[in-house]
Order: structure tokens, then C-alpha cells, then sequence
């Protein structure tokens, strides 16, 4: 089965400046704005906000 567009993948990249990524889908009916969540950065050693890359 093929994947649906309506659940895009994303990358989620640390506002802390590290360089960390996280990989993740998204629902673009529910969440049509860039995707921000709170994650743990193991290079900062904190949960921070990471933010959708386009």
C-alpha cells in the first residue's frame, strides 16, 4: 500500500542550536501549521522545542 500524503514526514530540528533531528509524521488536516514540540536533545541534555524543517 502506498503512503498517503495526508500524513506527511517530517523533521523536527532543535531550536537549541545543536543539531539534532527527530523524524516524525504529521496529520495536515489537523495540524496544517509547522509542527512544534517539546522533545529531549541529548546533546544539550534538556527537552527543548524542536520545529518542523521544510
Amino acid at each position: 500500500m502506498a503512503r498517503s500524503t495526508t500524513r506527511p514526514v517530517v523533521k523536527l530540528k532543535s531550536t537549541a542550536g545543536t543539531g539534532v533531528t527527530y523524524v516524525t509524521r504529521k496529520n495536515r488536516l489537523n495540524d496544517p501549521d509547522r509542527l512544534v514540540l517539546r522533545k529531549y536533545d541529548p546533546v544539550a541534555s534538556a527537552h527543548v522545542l524542536f520545529r518542523e524543517e521544510r
